[in-house]
């Protein structure tokens, strides 16, 4: 069998006359715990239906234009307004399947532990649909994974499942005389009222109790208590009441659920940055790798973009260059960004050129961004700084004008219309003659939506990330000045001089001028700062929930 294909292959609509629908476990939240063959089985759907609660989980898997049709639970209130009744699930299923069409059925935690799915499964089978399952993370087994609950040890214990919403008295009773490790799923408002129910069974009020709501994501809790505590807990901490007490949470009951060993186990929730919220002032595009960092340290990055890239005003300069390229002009062509790869790429596909124009030109790039664009391009850099990624770091690195071994003295620098001239005065002082074009315009981009604004002048942010002084500049500009509380963190000295000119607090500075590095240096400040609120005994918060009328804890 070759490794490399799925373990199952649905049938070809062709041959059944329907279509084929995956009922496929999403896990308890986090994105990263969907299966390869979920992933697969997601690019290849014509119809997506997720439940609400995973829909953003696998909607960015599927391809465009896949059709996402809404699930709407309809209440007695709308039927009586007269409000046409909505299609449930099973019907949105089956009605794509006898369409011909692949649908991708999609349930939070684990299809066999979901009893619609099971019943939709049925019907598939009564009207001969075919079908796969593809299993996914159990909420029940996941959430206490990532609280640092381990749910059996060495000995082997008992473990139990329980549906506290459909659980009966035989059911309470069963676990009750158990003394294994109970798994109790249920609401936050009704988590003492199962820990009453397993007293009244006969479990002891001492028994150890954590309750976990939002499992496996950034926004996860962790409670620890008693069987006999836990209302208390709750009632101390103003967890409740709350608005939010529908929310479901995960309860594990038993000795392995002990905070002695949340302490040395809970790895999740005590990640440097955890929860905390990040503002990126860059697009999408640049600020990939840069999220994908903050959310290995447990932070939600929120990319905001400070400046919007346009043509230069007068095309004609860049269009000579390019032509340049192709006759033989350049010895040498420079990028300092991946905009200037970018505005080059476009050009060449203009022009219906490809990476075979570069044939013959030494390539440099500054960065490791703009040295991965240029590979996605198809070419290789031939030069990239070995120390600082910098125009003066490309500056140490880049070999004088010979006469004898450059047949051409001529380099052709892309880029920005405000770059400096560092590297223009450098490579004229090594002997080269430079061919400086603005490839592309960088303006001020347009203000962020009002609640970004009004988050980051009121302290909704725990930290900003300036990768430039222009980022700071132009941030301030169109969203207003960072709350006090924000934790403030600088790529080097200019830019950190640039954000105390405009009255900012910085309190990372990056070792290197390198994003990742800047990332690094902020986790490294929030592990410090998580550290010392352990030391002096008190509880962990994020920089948010100093602001005034912040709440001290969020469970959201």
């Amino acid at each position: 069998m070759n490794p490399t294909r799925p373990t199952t292959s649905p049938v070809s609509p062709a041959f059944t006359g329907h279509g084929h629908v995956t009922f496929l476990g999403a896990g308890p939240g986090d994105p990263g715990l969907l299966t390869l063959r979920a992933v697969e089985a997601l690019s290849g759907a014509d119809v997506l239906i997720a439940e609400p609660e995973v829909l953003d989980v696998v909607r960015c898997h599927a391809r465009a234009g896949v059709s996402t049709p809404e699930l709407t639970v309809v209440d007695e209130a709308s039927t009586t307004a007269g409000v046409p009744v909505l299609r449930d699930a099973a019907n949105l299923v089956m009605e794509a399947a006898r369409g011909g069409r692949r649908v991708v059925r999609a349930v939070t935690g684990d299809p066999g532990l979901d009893g619609n799915a099971g019943a939709e499964m049925l019907a598939c089978a009564a009207e001969g649909i075919p079908f796969e399952v593809v299993p996914g993370v159990a909420t029940a087994v996941g959430v206490p994974a990532y609280a640092g609950v381990p749910l059996r040890d060495a000995h082997g214990t008992d473990v139990r499942f329980v549906d506290a919403r459909t659980a009966d008295e035989r059911c309470w009773a069963e676990v009750g005389a158990s003394d294994g490790t109970v798994v109790v799923s249920t609401s936050l408002d009704a988590v003492a009222a199962a820990a009453g129910e397993l007293v009244a069974a006969g479990r002891k009020p001492d028994t150890p109790l954590t309750v976990t709501i939002a499992g496996t994501t950034t926004r996860q809790r962790t409670w620890n208590a008693t069987l006999g505590t836990i209302a208390q807990v709750f009632k101390q901490g103003k967890v409740l009441p709350s608005p939010e007490g529908h929310r479901p949470v995960i309860a594990v009951v038993g000795e392995r659920s002990a905070p002695a060993q949340r302490d040395q186990l809970s790895w999740f929730e005590s990640k440097p940055l955890f929860g905390w919220r990040v503002l990126v002032p860059r697009t999408k595009e640049q600020a990939a790798s840069l999220s994908d960092q903050l959310r290995s340290y447990g932070a939600v990055p929120h990319e905001v973009p400070t400046i919007a890239v346009e043509p230069p005003r007068t095309p004609q300069q860049m269009e000579r260059a390019v032509k340049g390229l192709v006759t033989g002009r350049y010895e040498w062509i420079a990028f300092t960004s991946v905009n200037a790869v970018k505005a080059v790429r476009e050009k060449f596909e203009e022009y219906g050129l490809d990476a075979r124009a570069f044939a013959g030109i030494k390539v440099a790039a500054v960065g490791e961004q703009t040295a991965a664009a240029l590979v996605d391009f198809g070419v290789k850099p031939d030069l990239v700084p070995s120390g600082e990624q910098s125009a003066a770091g490309l500056l140490e690195d880049w070999p004088p004008y010979d006469p004898v071994f450059d047949p051409i003295d001529r380099v052709f620098l892309p880029r920005a219309d405000i770059a400096t001239e560092t590297l223009v005065a450098g490579l004229i002082e090594l002997g080269w003659e430079v061919d400086d074009v603005t490839a592309y315009r960088t303006v001020r981009a347009s203000p962020p939506p009002a609640d970004t604004r009004e988050a980051i002048k009121g302290g909704g942010f725990d930290a900003v990330l300036f990768t430039s002084s222009s980022t700071v500049r132009n941030l301030v500009g169109i969203a207003g000045k960072p709350h006090n509380v924000t934790v403030i963190a600088c790529i080097g000295p200019a830019t950190a001089k640039t954000a105390e000119e405009h009255g900012l607090r910085v309190d990372v500075l990056s070792p290197e001028p390198s994003v990742h590095k800047l990332a690094e240096a902020l986790a490294d400040f929030g592990l410090r700062r998580r550290e010392s609120a352990l030391e002096a005994g008190d509880p962990v918060t994020r920089p948010s929930e100093r602001r005034p009328g912040a709440r001290r804890r969020r469970t959201t």
